[in-house]
């Protein structure tokens, strides 16, 4: 089974039973804050893939790093992954769970890549556009390539609206340049 497969399982078990506890969101910010902590250190995420490492140890690393900062239920959770030898996968497992969250809450990731940064009305403005479209709550993030030349370029999730200069040019040549001349 793929490593996705088995992160996205014990993932929904994670959530089922956040909302069975009613503590979703302060589990979803603890696994906000473990996923930044490993996103930050390479090194831990290299330890919990290691399959030479004792469980054990692990275990006491995690313990060490999170116990007394995060929802007893999560560290329970960490310890039940790493017993099962699956230690490898809690970073997956927690961006799994971050995104089956926003999957349950009804909320949606779009970029805006732009020549220019955009003002926080402009963002806003965009946000609600785009939550009217596909009527779910909308966290947009801006990024900057000067080479759009102008306008805006919006993914959200697998669909893309290009909306930039850049784009209408190439869109141009390649009408031009499939143009038969005779």
């Amino acid at each position: 089974m793929s490593e996705f497969k088995v992160a996205s399982r014990y993932a929904k078990s994670l959530i089922d039973l956040a909302q069975e506890q009613g503590n979703l969101e302060s589990v979803k910010q603890d696994m906000e804050q473990f996923v930044a902590v490993l996103r930050s250190n390479k090194e831990l995420q290299a330890v919990l893939k290691n399959p030479i490492m004792k469980q054990d140890k692990k275990a006491n690393i995690l313990d060490a790093l999170f116990e007394k900062k995060i929802n007893p239920s999560i560290t329970a959770f960490f310890h039940i992954m790493v017993r099962k030898g699956r230690a490898g996968i809690l970073y997956a497992t927690a961006q799994e769970f971050i995104r089956e969250y926003d999957e349950v809450k009804g909320i949606a990731h779009a970029t805006v890549i732009s020549a220019v940064a955009l003002s926080p009305q402009h963002i806003d403005a965009l946000r609600k556009v785009i939550a009217s479209e596909i009527k779910a709550d909308v966290v947009l993030k801006n990024e900057v390539d000067p080479s759009l030349i102008g306008g805006f370029i919006v993914k959200v999730g697998d669909r893309q609206v290009d909306a930039s200069i850049a784009g209408k040019l190439k869109k141009l040549e390649r009408h031009f340049g499939s143009q038969v001349i005779n």
